[in-house]
């Protein structure tokens, strides 16, 4: 628990430097990819971190509609801005009430699975296939934002743990300087906002990047 602690109250004092700004979908987005990629590496928590705050959320604003604690946050709080503050508090509260009923909620007791260390899944090897037929799976909504910080939280992970980086994610490191170059942009801004500033919404940014990122990979196999 104590890896998520940390990793939540740097995003709390700097969320430009990990989700580029505070936002609960994008904070919600992180988290999903970084805890996600930790249970596929097979260092599980005893206790999944945020096992039960979905629920306990729902509780909490006496609603049994089928959100994200993120869009109930949304709703009570007025604003995706106000919402990510909120958070803090009441995931604080969460935990405080799980750790008072015995509930163990403990990052440091990872235990590794015997059967498998490194997982064949690769989320880079899924962009061009499963993430592109089936975005809502992975995102929610049809978001760039939302895969740029799903990706964000799992590669973060994989850092953590010490994972190197597979084929698939050495490649895709190599895409933000080839958008740039694509739209004759050197701002510092990520490629997911390079994209969005050149389209409609959210949603034709996604479908944008897919392109994008298809005439990317091919012109690397024709290197």
């Amino acid at each position: 628990m104590n890896k998520l602690s940390t990793l939540l109250q740097k995003i709390k004092e700097n969320p430009v430097m990990y989700i580029d700004k505070p936002s609960i979908t994008c904070l919600k987005s992180f988290v999903g990819g970084y805890l996600g990629q930790l249970s596929d590496l097979g260092l599980t928590p005893e206790g999944y971190p945020m096992e039960g705050f979905q629920e306990w959320i729902q509780e909490r604003a006496k609603t049994n509609l089928s959100i994200s604690w993120a869009e109930i946050l949304i709703s009570s709080c007025g604003s995706d801005t106000n919402a990510f503050y909120s958070f803090f508090e009441l995931f604080d509260q969460f935990i405080k009430q799980k750790n008072a009923s015995k509930i163990q909620e403990s990052e440091n007791n990872l235990r590794l699975r015997q059967d498998l260390m490194f997982p064949k899944f690769d989320i880079y090897n899924e962009i061009p296939s499963n993430i592109k037929k089936r975005p809502g799976m992975y995102l929610g909504r049809n978001s760039i934002t939302r895969l740029d910080m799903l990706l964000r939280g799992y590669s973060l992970a994989r850092r953590e743990v010490g994972v190197p980086p597979t084929e698939p994610e050495r490649e895709f490191e190599g895409f933000q300087s080839w958008v740039e170059e694509k739209y004759g942009i050197n701002s510092g801004q990520s490629w997911a906002k390079i994209i969005l500033f050149y389209s409609v919404d959210e949603h034709e940014a996604l479908q944008k990047f897919f392109e994008l990122f298809e005439e990317y990979l091919n012109r690397n196999k024709s290197l």
